[in-house]
């Protein structure tokens, strides 16, 4: 997924992997959800924080969550 993205990607790239707004980008930047680096004004996101953002989202469903979706999809 990543493969077609440089090592080093902007705020833009990041909103466009991840498929939310510009503005959502910048928030999980600013939350420090997603490492960053500053140069000046600029914003650069290492691709590997991305991946590690992305691994981690496995790991933050509780169990609850879990056995309420499987309830839902067993109603319908």
């Amino acid at each position: 997924m990543l493969r077609d993205f440089p090592d080093v990607l902007t705020v833009q790239q990041l909103a466009h992997i991840l498929g939310i707004g510009i503005n959502s980008a910048y928030r999980l930047i600013k939350e420090r959800k997603i490492g960053c680096i500053r140069v000046g004004k600029k914003i650069l996101i290492p691709k590997l924080c991305v991946a590690d953002y992305l691994n981690s989202a496995r790991y933050t469903v509780s169990q609850d969550d879990n056995s309420r979706r499987l309830s839902e999809r067993r109603r319908t």
